[in-house]
Parts: structure tokens; sequence; C-alpha cells
């Protein structure tokens, strides 16, 4: 994931920062409890793509 693409992305829901996950090849908003997949370097930010973190796991 390219550093200075990080630095400008944030959540579209709530204009947060985002938390690369390198493991798990995503973009996850902790406020929101969500993450966004990224798909051959391309972070997909669609709300209704969005793996909802549920409350029992740690972020």
């Amino acid at each position: 994931m390219d550093p200075k693409l990080l630095d400008i992305l944030v959540c579209p829901l709530c204009k947060g920062p985002l938390l690369y996950k390198k493991a798990d090849n995503e973009l996850i908003c902790k406020p929101d409890r969500i993450a966004f997949q990224i798909k051959d370097g391309i972070p997909v930010m669609l709300e209704e793509d969005a793996r909802k973190i549920p409350p029992e796991i740690e972020i």
C-alpha cells in the first residue's frame, strides 16, 4: 500500500483516519468498526462492501 495514498485516505462515513492492516490487506476505521478490503492494491471504499467488525474483536 502506497504510504502517500494512506496519508490522504479517510473513512467515507466519519472522515476519520484509517489504520492499515497489512496482514489482512484492509483499511480499518476504529470509530465505525468497519474494514475496507484492498483489491489489487486499490482500496474498496464503499460502505456496502465494508466488513463490519464485531464488538468482541479488538482492533
